[in-house]
């Protein structure tokens, strides 16, 4: 594999940049060693930085390099989709979009993300992985131009998180050309999605209100109001 760029970063680099610069590198590594320490001296002598100030940029091992991996993703993803091009789309087609753009930026490292998926599903690092599942799917819905505040808020993102942790889980034994099996389950999860977004926006429209028992009692206390 080709050393980084000498001038990947900055002359006095901060552990946020160290980590940001070493994370593709590590993955790069994992489909072979796994998110461990080898993977990371490797990762460190290819982007000439010293091994224990790399060790320093992810001191929580394992979990840190994956963290740091999926961040760029986020990041690299956000930079293909900017809002203002996502908003040329349709709702459903801009989480379609979102969705195989983390798909290509992942594919020339699939075996890492088996890897860290595999990590993740640690008992101990079940919850870590809910937060790092909620943070993609926040994004992709902050891009797509949500900005609901209320309940949706979060029933958008942890559906989209199961979505997006469900179509993964397909891509890893996906050999058909171009993930063609995946985009097809993608598809079909997504509609699933909008079909259930369309029932509750008509349930809401055309929803009674009730009679308010507190509006009545207040009304008994102060007529006129």
């Amino acid at each position: 594999m080709a050393p980084m760029s000498s001038d990947a970063l900055p002359a006095d680099p901060t552990l946020e940049e160290i980590r940001a610069a070493l994370a593709p590198l590590i993955a790069q590594n994992a489909a072979f060693d796994g998110f461990g320490d080898a993977a990371l001296v490797d990762a460190a002598a290819r982007g000439g930085v010293d091994a224990d100030v790399a060790r320093l940029a992810f001191p929580g091992g394992g979990r840190d390099m994956v963290d740091a991996w999926f961040a760029g993703i986020d990041a690299a993803m956000a930079a293909k989709w900017p809002a203002e091009k996502l908003a040329t789309l349709k709702i459903r087609d801009r989480i379609t979009a979102l969705v195989e753009a983390r798909i290509d930026l992942i594919a020339p490292n699939r075996e890492a993300l088996r890897r860290a998926l595999a990590l993740l599903a640690l008992p101990t690092n079940v919850p870590f992985a809910a937060r790092l599942g909620w943070r993609a799917a926040d994004l992709m819905w902050r891009l797509a131009g949500d900005t609901a505040t209320d309940y949706n808020h979060y029933s958008k993102r942890a559906i989209l998180a199961g979505v997006y942790a469900a179509t993964m889980a397909v891509y890893l034994n996906d050999e058909s050309g171009d993930h063609a099996d995946t985009s097809a389950f993608l598809a079909r999860r997504i509609g699933e999605v909008m079909r259930f977004e369309g029932w509750k926006h008509r349930r809401a429209a055309t929803r009674t209100e009730r009679p308010s028992v507190a509006r009545f009692v207040g009304q008994l206390r102060y007529p006129g109001r």
